[in-house]
């Protein structure tokens, strides 16, 4: 099988010099297209004046484990504390919180496609 038809990409076959799956120029075109479309299907009115060219930042995360904590920082702060993310093993991250009724800390086992 030659690689146009392969229907899965792995880091190895990426770009050797930075170790990325995608080239971050063609993330960023990708991703802006893609939110404007959804803002615009929305009926949500885009400003007049928006960036033409998006930046992407990107970081090499390793397993993906510390990506978690990494998005974890940023995405969840006030939510979910880093120090609250018990564990993250096989695909499924363990987390406690507080109960809202009970006021009793509980923890819960979630895939980490459902945690994100």
């Amino acid at each position: 099988m030659d690689t146009v038809n392969k229907l899965w990409r792995t880091k190895g076959q990426a770009n050797a010099k930075t170790g990325y799956l995608f080239n971050h120029k063609a993330l960023a075109k990708v991703f802006r297209a893609k939110l404007l479309e959804a803002i615009t299907r929305e009926g949500l009115v885009l400003p007049t004046q928006y960036p033409k060219t998006w930046v992407v930042d990107c970081k090499s995360v390793g397993s993906g484990e510390k990506a978690l904590v990494y998005l974890g920082r940023y995405l969840y702060r006030g939510v979910i504390r880093e120090k609250d993310i018990v564990a993250c093993r096989g695909g499924k991250v363990t987390f406690r919180y507080q109960n809202g009724k009970t006021k009793q800390w509980e923890s819960r086992t979630v895939t980490g496609a459902t945690f994100l």
